[in-house]
């Protein structure tokens, strides 16, 4: 913003693709739903750019469009087989190369353990930044409930992976950076 002058949201967009696929990934656990659903995203936010409050944050509103669309899918989908043994979604997945102490296979593989309140929960303030009322706004719940949430999610996290009660075992901003980058190969080889 320079001298009150807020910039078209619309130009703001494309910084807030990588959080929300990422975001995406961890709602749906599937490459080419995360990407449907982020496109669906962007279109909904499009035709409602007259909605957006300027000054406020866009990319809360984003996410909040994007948890919307996902739980609109799933109530839609409830009669579809779901990958119950996760074979689907890790034949469309790799390992990422990095040296961190979790593996990101050991990681993904307690997260999708979790229930979805407590993954969305981690999503949105551990790994997307976003500070515990603003992920309840977006949640409709109150701030207790996503405090809660966030708290389960990291201790049930830390029993799965074998951690000491003390670590925390969310995603940073590291762990997104290779989300993104190892999908972002993988669609390059795929393209």
């Amino acid at each position: 913003m320079a001298d009150g002058v807020h910039r078209d949201p619309r130009d703001e967009l494309v910084e807030h693709l990588g959080a929300l696929r990422a975001f995406a990934m961890s709602l749906t656990r599937n490459s080419a739903a995360a990407d449907d659903l982020v496109q669906d995203t962007i279109e909904k936010a499009w035709k409602n750019m007259d909605k957006f409050q300027p000054g406020t944050n866009l990319r809360a509103w984003l996410f909040t469009i994007q948890r919307n669309a996902f739980y609109s899918i799933r109530r839609k989908a409830k009669r579809e087989v779901a990958d119950v043994d996760g074979a689907m979604a890790a034949s469309l997945s790799e390992k990422p190369a990095h040296d961190g102490r979790l593996a990101m296979n050991d990681f993904r593989k307690a997260f999708e353990q979790l229930p979805d309140e407590q993954r969305e929960a981690l999503m949105l303030v551990g790994a997307s930044g976003f500070a515990y009322e603003e992920a309840a706004d977006m949640c409709g719940v109150a701030v207790g409930t996503i405090k809660s949430r966030a708290n389960r999610g990291r201790r049930r996290l830390a029993e799965l992976m074998g951690l000491d009660p003390d670590e925390d075992p969310v995603i940073g901003d590291t762990t997104n950076d290779s989300i993104i980058a190892s999908s972002q190969s993988r669609q390059s080889r795929q393209g």
